[in-house]
């Protein structure tokens, strides 16, 4: 598998896509974006679906839109993994497509949907904090509604449970990243996911404690 229409749709992250029959004289132009877009996702589609097979009893949620409802492109697409007892305003498992076309790949974190939030999906998250950080792990975190990578040192990690008891920071994900190389297969960036996704499941689970 190549994964070429992801690498081609990524350049056009915060696009205005206008239906063709609006789009005048850009009617062929947005056509093409919208077959690429659609291509595009159907290969994440194809990713998280060889992944959900490799870590049952997860079962993989609906893969975001190409774009948001303001029509904007939005080509990092991601799907969720819970259990079947899972809340959906609990963290949770998920993959994400990060990057530029040159330089890309698949990330695993351990986060919830902000639009099915609770009062206590924060406290919850958070718990991430608990735990000592190992391996290729960083902190993705949010302050005052900036996102930043950050990491996942001791010493990092000591300073965010402060900031997060203070209400300076926000949010914190605990996150993994797996390029995607040249000609890669389709097996092989599947194992690497499941070699993260085994790394972060404690994560997971200090998040339901």
């Amino acid at each position: 598998m190549s994964f070429d229409k992801l690498k081609e749709y990524l350049p056009y992250q915060g696009e205005k896509y206008i239906k063709p029959e609006k789009a005048g004289n850009y009617r062929q132009y947005m056509m093409d974006l919208r077959d690429l877009a659609r291509q595009a996702r159907d290969e994440f589609s194809l990713i998280s679906k060889s992944f959900e097979d490799r870590v049952k009893p997860f079962k993989a949620e609906r893969v975001s839109q190409w774009m948001n409802q303001s029509q904007i492109c939005r080509p990092h697409f991601w799907c969720y993994f819970r259990l079947p007892s899972d809340d959906l305003d609990n963290s949770a498992l998920a993959i994400r497509l990060y990057g530029e076309s040159d330089n890309f790949g698949i990330s695993v974190e351990v986060s919830f949907v902000e639009r099915r939030m609770s009062e206590n999906s924060l406290e919850k998250q958070n718990k991430v904090l608990k735990l000592l950080p190992f391996g290729d792990m960083y902190y993705f975190v949010q302050k005052n509604g900036i996102s930043f990578k950050m990491d996942a040192t001791e010493e990092n990690r000591k300073s965010l449970l402060k900031q997060v008891k203070s209400g300076e920071v926000r949010k914190v994900l605990v996150k993994q990243d797996i390029p995607i190389e040249p000609d890669q297969s389709l097996e092989r960036l599947i194992d690497g996911l499941l070699k993260s996704f085994d790394e972060l499941l404690p994560f997971y689970e200090e998040t339901k404690k």
